[in-house]
């Protein structure tokens, strides 16, 4: 689970780039592939998450994760703002505007790996 998180955090980002890069079609066909590959990373690191917690505080643990998802709330605004620029470096700022979540793509990807390598060690 945890190297298909890595995985799936790597296409992830490869559909932002294509989102990020591509206008038109190909950069829509992107955007489909962004939420192909998100489809399988919550529940994911909801699993890795709280692999190891005690059954007591797997509860707490539960309802922290889902708070964590409030990044979904924090996100649209931030990247709102940077669409309200119109054009950026000669491309659409909407386009642009993907750069947030292929961060949080990146940092997905981190977590995958860290965590592989942890459990092989």
């Amino acid at each position: 689970s945890r190297r298909l998180l890595a995985i799936f955090g790597i296409c992830a980002m490869a559909c932002t780039s294509g989102a990020i890069l591509f206008v038109g079609l190909p950069g829509l066909y992107c955007l489909v592939g962004i939420s192909a590959f998100m489809s399988l990373m919550f529940p994911t690191i909801y699993g890795i998450a709280l692999e190891n917690v005690d059954e007591q505080d797997t509860s707490l643990g539960a309802a922290f994760l889902v708070m964590a998802i409030v990044g979904g709330a924090v996100m649209p605004p931030l990247q709102g703002l940077i669409i309200d620029k119109g054009v950026i470096c000669g491309y659409p700022a909407v386009n642009i505007s993907f750069v947030l979540p292929l961060i949080c793509f990146l940092i997905v990807t981190i977590y995958g790996l860290r965590s592989y390598r942890k459990m092989k060690a």
